[in-house]
């Protein structure tokens, strides 16, 4: 896959390109060498039983954002897939728009690791993510 013309497609505001932020209507407000930052609507239809946002839900909007700054740090012949994914539930949410605000801690020779903050409407940290994702390379001919 060629990240940077994805990337920017994304940036452009294109559509179709990626069905899981087109599904949940999130809005990629910046990418920038080695960041990323999307919001996200909390619907009632993402609420689970107690009346809160799914935390399943903050946790994909997490590691999505995690992935897009990766791949902004990427070369042409990288690619990536998560191998961990470790969340914190910090407070509930139940309307308004989440905001997760990703970057990428340290990238090495095989490894790349990221962090993300997803807050509410008011600031108030909600989740806390980090991922390890593989840096896989393309066989060279």
């Amino acid at each position: 896959m060629n990240y940077h013309l994805y990337l920017e497609k994304i940036r452009a505001g294109k559509k179709g390109l990626n069905p899981y932020l087109d599904h949940f209507d999130i809005d990629v407000v910046d990418l920038s060498p080695g960041r990323a930052v999307f919001r996200m609507p909390v619907r009632p239809e993402y609420l689970q039983g107690a009346g809160f946002m799914q935390g399943g839900l903050m946790v994909a909007l997490a590691d999505e954002a995690i992935a897009h700054a990766m791949m902004t740090v990427l070369t042409p012949e990288e690619g990536l897939t998560t191998i961990e994914l470790k969340s914190n539930f910090l407070a509930g949410v139940d309307k308004g728009k989440l905001r997760a605000e990703a970057s990428v801690f340290k990238k090495g020779r095989s490894l790349i690791i990221g962090d993300c903050l997803v807050t509410d409407d008011g600031g108030k940290p909600v989740c806390r993510a980090s991922a390890t994702f593989m840096l896989l390379r393309t066989k060279q001919k």
